[in-house]
């Protein structure tokens, strides 16, 4: 009995065998196990790079789809701004157009007087010098508000600011000079409101 028991414990050359093949194969699984879960990460981190690629691409996009978008706000407004600008400014273009013809005519009115002698009638001096203070207010008034008024006598005629009436003979100017102006220019802030009638001197 001593004998078997001493025997069985020491182990057999088979028992001893069988445990080195579990051992081997318990190492071929946990290596196998080690490569798939190697595979497994690279694949986790493949992914995610692609996924922030794919993000970062889309954040450049929406980011140039704003630039853009501001871009066209800022464009906007200042339109918006000058469009406002200009309406507060040329609002009142038809009315000024009519008033300066009220000067014109306060102009021809003082034109029409006769002119001043050394005799002349008192009553006469008085209207003269009370049109003319008339129209030197008139004047300043409108130049308040942009309303300039140009003689263009002597001036190269322009089409853009002039009218011409007629065309006459004058030794004394270049062709195309203005030599007379029935009437003058006429601009709101710049902007042409009523041309001259001229007459241009033609050799």
């Amino acid at each position: 009995m001593t004998n078997m028991t001493d025997t069985h414990e020491a182990g057999s050359p088979a028992d001893e065998a069988a445990t080195d093949l579990n051992e081997h194969h318990s190492s071929i699984n946990g290596d196998a196990a080690a490569d798939d879960q190697t595979s497994s990460s690279d694949q986790v981190m493949s992914a995610a790079s692609s996924r922030i690629k794919e993000l970062e691409a889309q954040l450049a996009e929406e980011h140039d789809k704003w630039m853009r978008s501001e871009a066209e706000m800022q464009n906007l407004r200042t339109r918006t701004k000058r469009e406002i600008e200009d309406a507060r400014q040329y609002a009142v273009q038809k009315f000024a157009r009519d008033v300066v013809e009220a000067a014109e005519n306060l102009k021809r009115g003082l034109a029409s007087l006769p002119p001043k002698t050394e005799g002349e009638d008192g009553i006469i001096t008085k209207m003269r010098e009370g049109i003319e203070g008339t129209e030197r207010s008139f004047l300043s008034i409108l130049e308040r508000h942009g309303v300039i008024c140009n003689d263009p006598s002597g001036q190269a005629f322009d089409a853009n600011h002039h009218q011409a009436m007629a065309e006459q003979p004058s030794p004394d100017h270049e062709t195309g000079t203005v030599i007379q102006a029935w009437t003058p220019t006429w601009t709101l802030h710049g902007r042409l409101l009523k041309p001259a009638m001229v007459v241009v001197a033609k050799n």
